[in-house]
């Protein structure tokens, strides 16, 4: 919902223009409508979820919910989003000229994991590989999770190339190439419900040999 500015009167200061999309008046409620929306829309799926049931959910009017999100489509995109930053955010992918490179590769190797494997991700995950999804709806979902954060990624990996580092001709392939390797058989298992989520040591030497072999490719020589 769009605000609208109060024109200024003759000989008066004219009034302090309202807050425009994208700058909610609430940040609070905000906050609680993306965290009903996360957990509704990985349980009851994108078409179980409806504004009102997001509403009393993260105890606010319906009214609320649409003056900071439109509709239902722009609050599953906002839901996906801050699961992902959530887990990822975004100084996690700023490149550490004093940090070392296999470090920020394990770290933003166990954040994936985490992200991939929380029980809202496989419901979803499992969710967009339904047959009654449409296009659109898994579009959407890939352009707010896994192509930004594949984006955010690349970049740092750029940032790393330019500083001698890496040696990557194609920085998109690298990049999902990389969280190829992390994901590996075991998030495949995981999805189909063959396995559950493994204990630290054996998480940390899946995502390790995962990170070693990403340099054996891709680090300067």
């Amino acid at each position: 919902m769009v605000s609208r500015v109060p024109s200024a009167s003759r000989g008066k200061v004219a009034a302090k223009p309202a807050s425009g999309p994208g700058r909610p008046k609430d940040l609070g409620k905000r906050a609680a409508i993306l965290e009903a929306a996360k957990k509704l829309f990985s349980s009851e799926g994108f078409a179980g979820v409806s504004m009102d049931q997001t509403a009393a959910a993260a105890g606010v009017s319906k009214l609320t919910v649409y003056s900071h999100f439109g509709d239902k489509e722009a609050l599953f995109t906002a839901a996906v989003l801050a699961k992902c930053q959530e887990f990822m955010p975004d100084d996690l992918f700023q490149p550490q000229p004093d940090g070392p490179l296999r470090e920020q590769l394990r770290a933003i190797g166990h954040a994936f994991f985490a992200l991939i494997s929380s029980d809202e991700a496989i419901s979803t995950h499992r969710m967009m590989l339904a047959g009654n999804v449409d296009d659109h709806l898994r579009e959407m979902f890939w352009q707010a999770g896994p192509q930004r954060t594949c984006a955010a990624f690349a970049a740092m990996l750029k940032a790393r190339a330019d500083r001698g580092e890496l040696d990557i001709p194609d920085l998109e392939r690298a990049a999902q190439q990389f969280f190829t390797l992390i994901k590996g058989e075991l998030h495949a298992r995981m999805m189909c419900g063959l396995c559950q989520r493994p204990v630290r040591s054996d998480l940390g030497a899946h995502i390790d040999a995962g990170v070693e072999l990403f340099l054996r490719a891709y680090e300067r020589r």
